[in-house]
């Protein structure tokens, strides 16, 4: 059985692959660097902003439909989102007040990092770090996706880009997933720092279509990109 395969172990990448487990697909996660989630660690000042303490779809923007960015902000309602990173990865959170941001309790970044790592490897997803995706080529002639990487290529029957914009290179996010959406034909819109919100929607992962994805960890909501719809 042809596995989903997701591309780029950030916050988006590992939560999608976590949640693609819940199929009955193999799941394959591809990222370039040694370890995943540096963009994670960073965050907060090394404190990591898990999640906000409201959410509201007026405060996110989407060139897309501003009703189907609703509907993916709604789809993983924020209490949920709390639920799961306290009670299935085991990281209580807390408030601080002046942002309205919650944070690990233990201020570590990386614990957050670590415990999506270690879900995703839990669930069965094969973690494949210090792997380079250098293309994508779309089914043809009876082929499946074709995953290009620099140590050869890997079919897939879904594929899921979750490589972020251009905002910190030195994470591993260069703007090759973004190439690749492009040349695959989707507009990328917001200059690439906004990249897109999108991962892929747990209902129709085995839809075959490639999405792309970017954000923060209260981003990673689902959605499937049809062919050339902005990203």
């Amino acid at each position: 059985m042809l596995p989903i395969v997701v591309i780029g172990a950030g916050a988006a990448g590992l939560t999608a692959a976590i949640f693609a487990t819940t199929g009955q697909r193999p799941v394959v996660l591809l990222e370039r660097t040694r370890d995943g989630g540096r963009k994670i660690i960073i965050s907060g000042g090394g404190r990591c902003n898990v999640l906000p303490s409201s959410l509201s779809p007026s405060q996110y923007f989407t060139d897309s439909s501003p009703n189907t960015l609703k509907k993916m902000l709604l789809a993983w309602p924020l209490p949920e989102q709390r639920r799961f990173f306290e009670h299935e990865l085991r990281i209580p959170l807390a408030l601080e007040r002046e942002s309205g941001k919650l944070f690990p309790a233990s201020n570590r970044a990386r614990d957050v990092r670590d415990a999506l790592v270690q879900r995703a490897q839990r669930n069965g997803v094969d973690v494949r770090f210090n792997t380079v995706v250098n293309d994508l080529i779309a089914p043809a002639d009876g082929r499946p996706w074709r995953v290009i990487t620099a140590s050869g290529e890997l079919d897939a029957h879904s594929v899921v880009v979750a490589t972020g914009g251009l905002s910190v290179p030195a994470t591993g996010s260069d703007g090759t997933g973004l190439r690749v959406l492009q040349r695959l034909g989707h507009a990328v819109g917001g200059g690439g720092d906004r990249a897109a919100l999108e991962i892929a929607q747990q209902s129709r992962l085995d839809h075959g279509d490639v999405v792309g994805a970017g954000g923060q960890i209260a981003e990673a909501i689902i959605h499937t990109l049809a062919p050339g719809e902005t990203v």
